[in-house]
């Protein structure tokens, strides 16, 4: 393993891609809303994540909202671009797109349109391929609820030994997986948790952090659930932690990411509209989240 990789330690939010209300990409409300949360002292931002919609964006947009999102990084964050595509070579063009526009690393989901001829020999050969061709470190996306692939800690281990691929956004859930992959590959292999209902968990098997939708309307709580933890506060960590689960599942498993922009708006934030065939969340469940982000702490009464 290479001692100088790129060190992933802390929190990230996969941020959302803004659209204003004629549903084109919305450049100053995503800089208005990265000056907000530089504010945290987040490692970094996933841009063009899951919850970025990304699968609805051109080319050019992708590459017009990783112009806007480094113009308002700063140098001290990190930038992770999610260039996965389906097909191998287009995944690596992007990629190095990504890096001219000044991505730090980028993100790559398994390819699954092709779900079953998808086994490990292809996925480890097109992961590989990405990493000879990509200018900057590669993280493996593993996320078994939208691709109907679940990477295997075997697989993920052969994969991880490319010197240019140096971690995993595992959203799974599998913790004992997540523990397996730190045991197979060693702790310089980074592992990130792909949702805040299982940070605590996966940082007590070895993750180093995690990339979680939550942190875009809660940073400082996940943040805090990483330092309770950081510092051997077990109870405070596990409390927070348990507190945070009913709010991190309605803005992603529950209702997703017309929840997640819906909480945006109610914390003063952009959030904005969500793009068709997505649905905007309706009046009855924005009631309902409303509730659920006061009871969790994240927003007040007032």
């Amino acid at each position: 393993m290479n001692s100088q990789r790129l060190r992933l330690d802390g929190i990230y939010p996969p941020i959302p891609t803004p659209f204003d209300t004629q549903g084109n990409v919305a450049p100053r409300a995503l800089a208005d809303n990265l000056a907000h949360w530089n504010q945290f002292g987040l490692r970094g931002y996933v841009v063009l994540g899951t919850n970025g919609e990304v699968v609805f964006l051109t080319k050019e947009e992708k590459l017009q909202v990783l112009e806007t999102a480094r113009a308002a990084i700063p140098a001290d964050k990190l930038m992770i671009a999610g260039t996965g595509c389906e097909a191998t070579q287009e995944t690596i063009e992007l990629t190095q797109k990504a890096a001219a526009i000044g991505a730090d690393a980028a993100l790559v989901i398994t390819p699954s349109y092709y779900t079953s001829r998808m086994t490990p020999e292809v996925l480890i050969h097109h992961f590989r391929a990405v990493a000879d061709g990509s200018p900057i470190p590669v993280l493996v996306y593993n996320m078994p609820a939208n691709t109907g692939i679940d990477l295997s800690a075997q697989t993920v281990a052969a994969m991880a030994e490319h010197r240019n691929i140096i971690g995993i956004k595992e959203s799974g859930g599998n913790v004992v997986k997540m523990g397996d992959i730190r045991r197979l590959v060693g702790p310089e292999f980074q592992v990130l948790a792909g949702s805040a209902s299982f940070l605590l968990p996966g940082l007590s098997v070895g993750a180093v952090g995690g990339v979680l939708a939550l942190a875009n309307i809660a940073p400082d709580h996940c943040l805090a659930v990483r330092q309770h933890f950081l510092d051997g506060q077990w109870e405070q960590a596990r409390d927070l932690q348990v507190r945070l689960i009913p709010v991190n599942s309605a803005v992603t498993r529950d209702w997703g990411v017309p929840a997640l922009k819906a909480a945006m708006d109610m914390l003063g934030l952009y959030g904005g509209p969500v793009r068709a065939p997505l649905l905007s969340l309706p009046d009855e469940l924005r009631e309902k989240l409303r509730a659920i982000l006061i009871e969790g702490g994240v927003l007040s009464e007032a």
